[in-house]
């Protein structure tokens, strides 16, 4: 849903009610989201897991749920998952959020052609202009993960597009390997 009103700031959000959606701004225009659905929050934990598992025995950062992004006033959003390194967040956690991109993001789309458009155009273009390494969308219906990466020129580029049967790497976490059977496992 998009505000017709003026700019919205990220501290307008401070006053929103607590029930259950997601409040974020992009470009001063608010963004509301319904809670997320079971399958949703399924191939969250087995994505979160699976890092989680990785980071263990790799030790090169976090793996966090739902932490709030907030790149300025205007700009703030609440991602399904983020990677940063140890150096990154000794940089740029402050007051228990973040204030510029992690390394990865992961947004799991929710059922809808508004929520669709919000990861896959909105989002996107927020997170290759802020400096996200690495934009990770899931698609639960579809069953697919697009994996967008940053550009030496800049911005965030497909760099695949994965399907049943593929597995999913990152140029973030060296030897990271997630067989999306095993994420959209039941």
């Amino acid at each position: 849903m998009k505000s017709t009103e003026l700019p919205l700031t990220v501290s307008d959000l401070e006053g929103a009610p607590d029930d259950g959606n997601r409040y974020e701004v992009i470009e001063g225009d608010l963004l509301i989201s319904a809670p997320p659905s079971f399958t949703h929050q399924r191939v969250l934990i087995h994505l979160g897991f699976a890092m989680e598992m990785h980071l263990r025995e790799y030790r090169t950062g976090v793996v966090v749920p739902s932490v709030g992004v907030i790149f300025d006033q205007f700009n703030g959003v609440i991602p399904d998952l983020v990677f940063l390194t140890q150096e990154r967040k000794k940089h740029i956690l402050e007051g228990g959020r973040l204030t510029a991109a992690p390394e990865i993001v992961v947004e799991i789309i929710s059922p809808g052609a508004t929520n669709e458009k919000r990861d896959r155009v909105v989002k996107r273009r927020l997170y290759s202009v802020r400096g996200v390494h690495e934009y990770w969308i899931v698609d639960c219906e579809a069953k697919t993960v697009e994996v967008y990466r940053k550009r030496k020129e800049g911005g965030l580029k497909l760099a695949a597009n994965l399907h049943s049967g593929d597995d999913l790497t990152s140029s973030v976490l060296p030897e990271f390997r997630l067989s999306l059977a095993q994420l959209f496992a039941e």
